[in-house]
């Protein structure tokens, strides 16, 4: 029986990934409309919690002070990343040239960027009503309020990393990192969510071994995070591509883009194969409305609206939705893969 409060906390947390979803969904926005810089300083934006809406409210001066502002800022990251170790990373954080470029206001790109802030803001106090909600679990489940706990503090740390991006002026590798740190963000909330609904139920029994199926659900979950990573340096290229062109010649970006992209794309033929093997494998062994199967369902539907997304950008000259679409949906099908996976290791078989 689900008490109340158990019921509220599931609630809340199930509204939390929909939540950061958005949020990755408002990223993709961003990176698409070429926003990012729309606001060079964080966690404000233009030292304003509500942002201009034209140049003339902005000092003569604020390009030269924003760019200050980003240098101080990257001098204690490098010398951060020099304490652990890193001081190639941090010399090229010091001798990155394009730091130092100043960003033309753009009312349409600071609103952009300041809307995925205010997502931002709302995954973070969902997340915090996520801990609140967890201690409904300290009798029974102390791991539920542990994991919350965690992940509001790599949420904090992400929002410390997002202001990274900005002074960094969207380093490459910096974004790959913020991309994964989301990805952990959703493991932990999409686990603490399924804890908490098969707290008091009983495993699933079936009739038919499923240790091939967990260690190939397994296998699909890896190849997805590859393909996700791969992804973000396609699209990391593309942004030096499409600067170095002044934002023309759209049809030419993929092009250009070189051995990588080659890699995202063969991979993502696996992708598919892994995802159609799991489907199958699943369909074998459960039936009806179960939720394996349900689930399943629904990969192969985010993952066909990702095959989509991903040729509109490589064959039709990059169009900005298919942008934005293409890292929700690859962001999506991991949740699910991830979500069956926990699933279908909570079943137990039996021997006929």
């Amino acid at each position: 029986m689900v008490s109340r409060s158990e019921q509220r906390f599931i609630s809340i947390n199930l509204i939390t990934i929909v939540v950061t979803l958005l949020v990755i969904l408002a990223g993709g926005i961003v990176r698409s409309t070429g926003s990012g810089m729309g606001c060079p300083d964080w966690p404000k934006c233009f030292d304003r919690y509500i942002p201009p809406t034209d140049v003339s409210q902005l000092p003569a001066n604020y390009k030269e002070k924003y760019v200050a502002g980003r240098l101080k800022k990257n001098e204690k990251f490098a010398k951060y990343l020099e304490s652990m170790g890193k001081v190639a990373l941090a010399d090229s954080i010091r001798h990155d040239k394009s730091i130092t470029v100043p960003e033309e206001f753009n009312p349409t790109k600071t609103w952009t960027e300041y809307l995925n802030r205010l997502a931002g803001v709302a995954a973070g106090i969902f997340l915090f009503l996520t801990v609140v909600y967890s201690f409904a679990y300290r009798k029974t489940a102390k791991r539920i309020i542990v994991l919350s706990i965690l992940n509001l503090f790599v949420v904090g740390y992400q929002g410390w990393l997002g202001s990274i991006v900005v002074s960094t002026n969207l380093t490459q590798w910096v974004v790959t990192v913020h991309m994964l740190l989301a990805l952990v963000i959703l493991a932990i909330s999409i686990y603490t969510y399924n804890y908490a609904k098969q707290l008091n139920k009983a495993p699933s029994v079936i009739m038919y071994r499923i240790a091939w199926l967990k260690g190939f659900l397994f296998f699909t979950l890896v190849i997805s995070i590859v393909q996700i990573v791969l992804g973000t340096e396609v699209r990391e290229a593309v942004d030096v591509i499409a600067k170095s062109l002044s934002y023309g010649s759209k049809h030419t970006w993929i092009s250009k883009v070189g051995e990588v992209f080659s890699y995202h794309r063969d991979l993502a033929i696996l992708v598919v194969i892994a995802n159609a093997v799991v489907y199958k494998m699943v369909i074998d062994r459960f039936s009806g409305k179960a939720a394996p199967l349900l689930t399943a369902r629904f990969m192969l539907i985010t993952l066909l609206i990702q095959l989509l997304s991903g040729f509109a950008l490589a064959y039709i000259a990059f169009p900005s939705a298919a942008q934005a679409l293409h890292i929700l949906f690859s962001t999506l099908l991991f949740s699910l893969q991830f979500y069956l996976y926990l699933l279908v290791y909570r079943t137990s078989t039996y021997k006929q």
